[in-house]
């Protein structure tokens, strides 16, 4: 870049799809190496304690302000910062709005943008379309531990929740087991079930069978890899959808991106916690104490609770970038059933955005936009 000339790429969606956006096995490889870089603190995302999930603008139940808006389900503005280095070397920041109303309109629940900057000016790189983007990375962070905590010869996948993230996180599975041959789907609406069992056979045709399931139960028992990513509502976490340690199978591996409750003396006493980064729980507990499981409905946040109550060690958790880094082993007992959380987390955008941004600088993808030739207040 020139100074004081500043130009930025904006990148749209086809602009970020022509870039690679959908490559889901080099998001997962990128995601590994983002995973590596964060284990030896080469990262910051927000709060005074460099692990916060974003910052978050909630709306009241009611308002005197005649247009302000009122709460309603997954209706708030969020802004995810972060920075990453190493060869990504890059600061950024997540922004979206959500509403569920939105869908009435033909429109994504959340619609999101991401905008890389400069680290040394702030100055603008990139200003990108992020729905697909965010799916992706959501999919590949899963997809992280699917690789390296499923059985190598898992056959059978239960989803619950048909949704994208769920999309996405079946692209990971299918990018590290190949293999699968059966896939069970629980969903609320029939036509959700039907679009996602079509999605199946018409992305994925090595896979034998596919099906939609009644219960929760018969998603998850037999099953290899559950991965749960269902949209509910907070607060009561008897509501939360519920996984019985009598349905799963010995070995298998279930990953939550979403609500997701286990009875606590199978978590303090039998199951394997696994985190995507565990001071994100730890930024999430000090934030939201006591009881963050309650806003914050993934399972290890439940695990966080139970440690400050003093009914478990912080030693029963493992952090995943510790496993790909070699310090805890893959596996700590053959038929040790995993619950792997995955919190989400800006860095994640930083990471595959910057790799699309470059691919898109490299294949002249985008449209180039100026901020200005000479800023006029200096």
């Amino acid at each position: 870049m020139s100074y004081p000339s500043v130009d930025f790429l904006y990148l749209n969606e086809e602009d970020m799809i022509a870039a690679g956006v959908k490559d889901m096995a080099g998001c997962i490889e990128t995601m590994e190496e983002m995973f590596k870089l964060m284990k030896v603190g080469n990262y910051r995302m927000g709060g005074a304690n460099g692990n916060s999930h974003g910052c978050m603008v909630m709306f009241p139940p009611s308002s005197p302000f005649p247009e302000m808006p009122v709460d309603g389900p997954d209706r708030r503005f969020m802004a995810m910062p972060a920075y990453l280095g190493g060869k990504f070397d890059m600061a950024g920041m997540k922004w979206y709005g959500s509403n569920v109303a939105n869908k009435e309109k033909g429109l994504p629940r959340s619609i999101l943008m991401l905008t890389l900057n400069d680290k040394d000016t702030g100055a603008p790189l990139a200003y990108m379309s992020a729905n697909i983007l965010s799916a992706y990375r959501t999919g590949a962070v899963p997809g992280v531990g699917y690789k390296h905590l499923s059985k190598k010869d898992s056959k059978v996948v239960g989803i619950i929740g048909p949704g994208v993230m769920s999309k996405t996180a079946l692209a990971a599975i299918m990018a590290v087991r190949p293999e699968i041959e059966t896939i069970k789907v629980k969903g609320r609406g029939k036509a959700s079930l039907e679009a996602f069992i079509e999605h199946v056979k018409t992305e994925y045709p090595s896979v034998k069978n596919v099906y939609a399931v009644d219960t929760i139960e018969e998603a998850v028992r037999d099953s290899d890899i559950v991965s749960a990513s269902t949209s509910t509502p907070t607060g009561d976490p008897a509501e939360y959808p519920y996984i019985k340690e009598e349905w799963i199978k010995p070995g298998a591996l279930i990953s939550s991106t979403a609500a997701l409750r286990f009875d606590d003396d199978f978590v303090i006493n039998r199951a394997r916690t696994v985190t995507d980064n565990i001071m994100l729980y730890e930024a999430w507990e000090e934030e939201m104490k006591p009881d963050a499981y309650n806003t914050v409905p993934i399972p290890a946040v439940r695990v966080m609770d139970l440690i400050a109550e003093g009914k478990m060690s912080k030693d029963k958790i493992d952090d995943l970038g510790d496993i790909l880094m070699g310090t805890i082993p893959v596996h700590r007992d053959e038929n040790e059933i995993i619950i792997y959380s995955i919190g989400g987390m800006p860095v994640e955008d930083v990471a595959w955005g910057t790799v699309v941004y470059r691919n898109a600088l490299a294949k002249g993808i985008g449209t180039k936009l100026n901020l200005w030739k000479t800023p006029q207040m200096v």
